[in-house]
Protein backbone atom coordinates (compact mmCIF):
# COMPACT_ATOMS: atom_id res chain seq x y z
CA UNK A 1 0.00 0.00 0.00
CA UNK A 2 1.42 3.32 -0.97
CA UNK A 3 1.22 6.81 0.49
CA UNK A 4 -1.46 8.80 -0.64
CA UNK A 5 -0.83 12.29 0.81
CA UNK A 6 2.38 12.99 2.78
CA UNK A 7 1.35 16.59 3.53
CA UNK A 8 -1.56 16.10 5.61
CA UNK A 9 -4.83 17.05 5.24
CA UNK A 10 -4.41 21.25 3.68
CA UNK A 11 -6.01 23.92 6.06
CA UNK A 12 -8.80 25.68 4.61
CA UNK A 13 -7.25 29.00 2.93
CA UNK A 14 -8.72 32.48 4.89
CA UNK A 15 -10.28 34.78 2.39
CA UNK A 16 -8.06 37.69 1.83
CA UNK A 17 -10.30 40.18 4.48
CA UNK A 18 -9.34 37.34 7.23
CA UNK A 19 -5.24 37.99 6.70
CA UNK A 20 -4.54 41.19 8.65
CA UNK A 21 -2.11 42.58 5.55
CA UNK A 22 -2.78 46.27 5.79
CA UNK A 23 -0.45 48.95 7.41
CA UNK A 24 -2.94 50.20 9.48
CA UNK A 25 -3.40 46.64 11.28
CA UNK A 26 0.65 46.88 12.12
CA UNK A 27 0.99 50.51 12.39
CA UNK A 28 2.37 51.61 16.11
CA UNK A 29 -1.06 53.87 17.28
CA UNK A 30 0.62 55.12 20.47
CA UNK A 31 3.06 57.71 19.30
CA UNK A 32 5.55 60.16 20.94
CA UNK A 33 4.72 63.05 19.28
CA UNK A 34 6.82 66.68 19.17
CA UNK A 35 5.33 70.22 19.31
CA UNK A 36 6.49 72.87 16.88
CA UNK A 37 7.34 75.16 19.69
CA UNK A 38 9.28 72.64 21.84
CA UNK A 39 13.06 73.09 22.40
CA UNK A 40 15.28 71.49 20.56
CA UNK A 41 17.58 69.65 23.99
CA UNK A 42 13.39 68.99 25.07
CA UNK A 43 13.26 66.62 21.76
CA UNK A 44 16.82 65.42 21.79
CA UNK A 45 16.34 64.25 25.39
CA UNK A 46 12.81 62.90 24.54
CA UNK A 47 14.88 60.85 21.97
CA UNK A 48 17.18 59.75 24.40
CA UNK A 49 15.12 58.40 27.04
CA UNK A 50 12.51 56.73 24.71
CA UNK A 51 15.35 55.27 22.56
CA UNK A 52 13.91 56.33 19.45
CA UNK A 53 15.25 57.66 16.24
CA UNK A 54 12.62 60.28 15.64
CA UNK A 55 8.98 61.05 15.49
CA UNK A 56 6.14 62.64 14.24
CA UNK A 57 5.80 66.72 15.15
CA UNK A 58 1.79 68.03 15.49
CA UNK A 59 -0.35 70.49 15.99
CA UNK A 60 -3.05 71.54 18.63
CA UNK A 61 -5.65 69.54 16.74
CA UNK A 62 -3.45 66.71 16.20
CA UNK A 63 -2.54 67.77 12.79
CA UNK A 64 1.06 66.39 11.59
CA UNK A 65 3.37 69.16 10.16
CA UNK A 66 6.69 67.62 10.15
CA UNK A 67 9.00 65.10 11.34
CA UNK A 68 11.99 65.25 13.80
CA UNK A 69 14.92 63.16 13.80
CA UNK A 70 18.21 62.56 15.39
CA UNK A 71 19.92 63.41 12.28
CA UNK A 72 18.09 66.51 12.15
CA UNK A 73 19.24 67.13 16.12
CA UNK A 74 23.41 66.18 15.02
CA UNK A 75 22.21 68.87 11.93
CA UNK A 76 20.83 71.22 14.68
CA UNK A 77 24.01 70.54 17.42
CA UNK A 78 26.62 71.10 14.39
CA UNK A 79 25.42 74.70 13.17
CA UNK A 80 25.21 75.63 16.83
CA UNK A 81 28.56 74.92 17.33
CA UNK A 82 29.84 76.56 14.13
CA UNK A 83 27.88 79.48 14.69
CA UNK A 84 28.59 79.33 18.60
CA UNK A 85 24.77 79.61 19.13
CA UNK A 86 23.17 77.73 22.19
CA UNK A 87 20.39 75.45 22.32
CA UNK A 88 17.94 77.00 24.58
CA UNK A 89 16.39 79.04 21.78
CA UNK A 90 16.29 76.77 19.46
CA UNK A 91 12.79 75.27 18.65
CA UNK A 92 11.66 71.79 16.98
CA UNK A 93 10.06 73.69 14.06
CA UNK A 94 12.81 75.28 12.63
CA UNK A 95 15.20 71.84 12.22
CA UNK A 96 12.04 69.41 11.53
CA UNK A 97 11.80 68.24 8.04
CA UNK A 98 8.31 70.06 6.66
CA UNK A 99 7.60 68.26 3.69
CA UNK A 100 6.61 64.98 5.50
CA UNK A 101 5.63 61.88 2.78
CA UNK A 102 3.00 59.74 4.84
CA UNK A 103 1.53 56.42 4.04
CA UNK A 104 -2.19 55.25 3.80
CA UNK A 105 -3.04 52.69 6.41
CA UNK A 106 -4.97 50.75 3.64
CA UNK A 107 -2.19 49.74 1.91
CA UNK A 108 -0.72 45.83 1.36
CA UNK A 109 2.10 45.72 3.86
CA UNK A 110 4.46 44.55 0.86
CA UNK A 111 3.51 47.18 -0.83
CA UNK A 112 4.98 49.57 2.10
CA UNK A 113 8.01 47.43 1.98
CA UNK A 114 8.49 48.46 -1.80
CA UNK A 115 7.78 51.79 -0.36
CA UNK A 116 10.38 52.28 2.35
CA UNK A 117 13.24 50.55 0.02
CA UNK A 118 12.37 53.46 -2.76
CA UNK A 119 11.91 56.48 -0.41
CA UNK A 120 14.84 55.25 2.34
CA UNK A 121 12.63 56.13 5.19
CA UNK A 122 13.05 54.58 8.13
CA UNK A 123 9.22 55.90 9.15
CA UNK A 124 5.89 56.88 7.70
CA UNK A 125 3.43 58.58 9.75
CA UNK A 126 0.12 57.18 8.91
CA UNK A 127 -2.83 60.17 8.39
CA UNK A 128 -6.34 60.07 8.52
CA UNK A 129 -9.11 63.09 7.59
CA UNK A 130 -6.01 65.03 8.08
CA UNK A 131 -5.37 63.88 11.71
CA UNK A 132 -2.01 61.47 12.58
CA UNK A 133 -3.48 58.23 13.43
CA UNK A 134 -0.26 56.22 13.53
CA UNK A 135 3.26 55.63 12.37
CA UNK A 136 4.60 52.14 10.23
CA UNK A 137 8.28 51.45 10.44
CA UNK A 138 10.81 49.13 9.14
CA UNK A 139 10.77 46.81 11.81
CA UNK A 140 7.35 46.75 11.91
CA UNK A 141 7.43 45.36 8.31
CA UNK A 142 9.68 42.85 9.28
CA UNK A 143 7.37 41.94 12.60
CA UNK A 144 4.21 42.21 10.39
CA UNK A 145 5.94 39.50 7.75
CA UNK A 146 7.41 37.26 10.42
CA UNK A 147 3.40 37.10 11.83
CA UNK A 148 2.46 35.87 8.34
CA UNK A 149 5.21 33.50 7.42
CA UNK A 150 2.50 30.57 8.17
CA UNK A 151 -0.18 32.11 5.47
CA UNK A 152 0.10 32.36 1.60
CA UNK A 153 1.20 35.76 0.59
CA UNK A 154 -1.16 36.90 -2.48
Amino acid sequence: MGIKSFQGPRMSQPSGDEIPFKVSDFMTKKLITFKPEQSMQDAIETLISNRISGGPVVNEENELIGVISEGDCISHISKSRYYNMPLDDAKVEDSMIKDVETIDGDMNIFDAANKFLEAKRRRFPIVENGKLVGQISQKDILIATMNLKTENWK
